[in-house]
């Protein structure tokens, strides 16, 4: 057997870093409304939609210039609307091929196995400055 499947059939976790784990816990709690399902010293552990994330303490920061993690919504507008109300500062982009309007953007292109002709998306920062994302399947 190929040891390279094993990887195919196994759970993918993000790990995202926290210079400060008791700030982002709020963060995590009182704006995005997610609390870790568990804990252990120096991490929290939180799943969505059945799958998990992680944020962990480090003392390396994150450098924010790429999307790290992101959430795949029905209604990219109603939470975009809904993070906002919680204070949530989406970012502007405004690149070729790509610029938000009220902080979303209309992507071009999607992955042919998820039926979608494009994509809608919105991006954000934890209070750790990692770079996270919304995005919403165009069909």
């Amino acid at each position: 057997m190929d040891d390279r499947n094993l990887l195919a059939r196994g759970h993918v976790a993000t790990r995202l870093p926290a210079q400060d784990l008791d700030r982002a816990r709020r963060f995590y709690s009182e704006v995005l409304g997610l609390e870790p399902v568990d804990e252990r010293p120096g991490g929290l552990l939180y799943r969505c939609g059945g799958t998990d994330f992680v944020v962990f303490q480090s003392t390396g920061a994150s450098p924010g210039t790429f999307t790290q993690m992101a959430w795949e919504v029905a209604d990219i507008e109603a939470a975009v609307s809904e993070l906002r109300r919680h204070g949530v500062v989406f970012e502007e982009v405004d690149l070729p091929g790509m610029r938000t309007r009220d902080g979303i953007a209309e992507i071009d292109g999607n992955y042919p196995s998820k039926g979608a002709r494009g994509e809608r998306g919105a991006w954000f920062r934890d209070s750790e400055g990692n770079l996270l994302g919304i995005g919403e399947p165009v069909r």
